[in-house]
C-alpha cells in the first residue's frame, strides 16, 4: 500500500501585499525568549506549560460553544447542514472533525461539510494567497449554504478574509453564523449570531498558530461535535451506540458496549445483535426492553431512531 505524503513543493514566495496582523497569536511570548538557546528538556517544559493554558481558556466559552451546538441540533433535524469554512490550521482541523464523525457516530455524509480555502491541495501545502481572496470565500458559501444551516468560521486571528467573506455570504443567505478564532477582541464577533474568542495568548513560536490556538481550536470542535452526535441520540448514556463495524477490534466494541448497557451476559448479547442483523441499537433496545427483534426495530422507527425514545414507548 502506497503511504499518502504531503507534496514535497515549497510554497513560493512571490511577492503580495503585506497586512500586520495585531491578534494575539501575533504577538511575541516573554516565556520562550532564546527558546533555540534552551536544552531540549528545558524547551519542551516550556512548550508543555504553554499548552496547560488551553483546556482553560476552553472553558471559559463553553457558553457560547452551547449556543452553538443549541443551533446545530435543531438545524440538522430539520434537514439542514453545519459547515466549516477555514484556511490553514483552522481549515485543516475544520476538515479533520468532520472527516471523524461518521466513522465515530455513523452520522449522515451531508449533515457536517468542512471548505478548506484552497481546496485539498491545502491539505498539504500552502496555497498562495487563497486565504486572502474575500470573494473566493462568499462564492463557495453561496453555492451551498442554505437558509437554516449553521456555518462554522474558523479563523486564528478572527480577520482572515476568505473566512469572512464565507460568513457574509452566508448570513446572507440566511444561515446562523459562527465565528472561532484565538482572539477574543475581534472586529467581525459583532458580525455573527455567535462569537468563540478564545483567549490563547501568544504562542510560544510567535504566529505559530498550529500550537495553542489551534489545540483550542481542535478541544472547541471536538466538544462542540460531539455534543451535538449526544443531542441527536448517537450515544446512549456515554456509550457510543451509532457505530458500523467495519473490522474485529469494532464488532468486539459492540458486543462490549451490549454488554455495559443491558448487564447481559456475553453470549446473549452475542445472540441479540446476531439476530438484529447487526444494529447495535436494535438488539440494545430488544434487551433493555424484553421486546422482540422486530418490536424493537419497529420502536427505533417511530422515535426518529432514538433509543432513549424508543425503550419510553415500549414501557408506555
Amino acid at each position: 500500500m502506497t503511504a499518502v505524503e504531503p507534496d514535497e513543493q515549497a510554497p513560493s514566495m512571490a511577492a503580495g501585499p503585506a497586512i500586520r496582523v495585531g491578534a494575539p497569536t501575533e504577538r511575541r511570548n516573554p516565556l520562550s525568549v532564546d527558546l533555540d538557546l534552551m536544552s531540549t528538556r528545558e524547551m519542551l517544559s516550556v512548550i508543555n506549560e504553554a499548552d496547560r493554558r488551553v483546556p482553560g481558556a476552553v472553558a471559559a466559552v463553553l457558553d457560547e460553544i452551547a449556543e452553538t451546538v443549541d443551533l446545530a441540533v435543531p438545524a440538522l433535524r430539520g434537514g439542514h447542514r453545519v459547515h466549516y469554512f477555514g484556511a490553514g490550521t483552522s481549515g485543516r482541523l475544520g476538515v479533520l472533525d468532520v472527516a471523524e464523525l461518521a466513522p465515530t457516530f455513523n452520522s449522515p455524509r451531508h449533515w457536517f461539510c468542512a471548505h478548506l480555502a484552497g481546496g485539498p491541495d491545502a491539505m498539504w501545502q500552502a496555497v498562495e494567497n487563497v486565504e486572502d481572496d474575500d470573494r473566493a470565500g462568499a462564492v463557495e458559501a453561496a453555492e451551498c449554504v442554505r437558509s437554516g444551516d449553521v456555518v462554522v468560521g474558523l479563523a486564528a486571528s478572527g480577520r482572515t478574509p476568505y473566512v469572512l467573506g464565507a460568513l457574509a455570504a452566508s448570513r446572507a443567505a440566511g444561515a446562523a453564523t459562527v465565528l472561532l478564532c484565538a482572539n477574543p477582541e475581534a472586529e467581525a464577533a459583532r458580525s455573527v449570531d455567535v462569537f468563540i474568542g478564545v483567549d490563547t495568548g501568544p504562542e510560544v513560536i510567535t504566529g505559530s498558530t498550529r500550537m495553542k490556538a489551534g489545540t483550542a481550536q481542535k478541544l472547541v470542535l471536538n466538544t462542540f461535535s460531539t455534543a451535538v452526535m449526544v443531542r441527536l441520540g448517537r450515544v446512549y448514556s456515554n456509550l457510543m451506540i451509532d457505530m458500523v463495524a467495519t473490522n474485529a477490534k469494532l464488532r468486539g466494541r459492540m458486543i462490549s458496549i451490549l454488554v455495559e448497557a443491558t448487564g447481559c451476559a456475553e453470549e446473549i448479547c452475542r445472540r441479540a445483535l446476531d439476530e438484529a442483523d447487526g444494529d447495535l441499537k436494535t438488539a440494545l433496545v430488544s434487551l433493555v426492553s424484553g421486546a422482540e427483534v422486530s418490536v424493537a426495530r419497529a420502536a427505533l422507527a417511530r422515535s426518529a431512531d432514538q433509543v432513549r425514545g424508543a425503550l419510553a414507548l415500549l414501557a408506555s
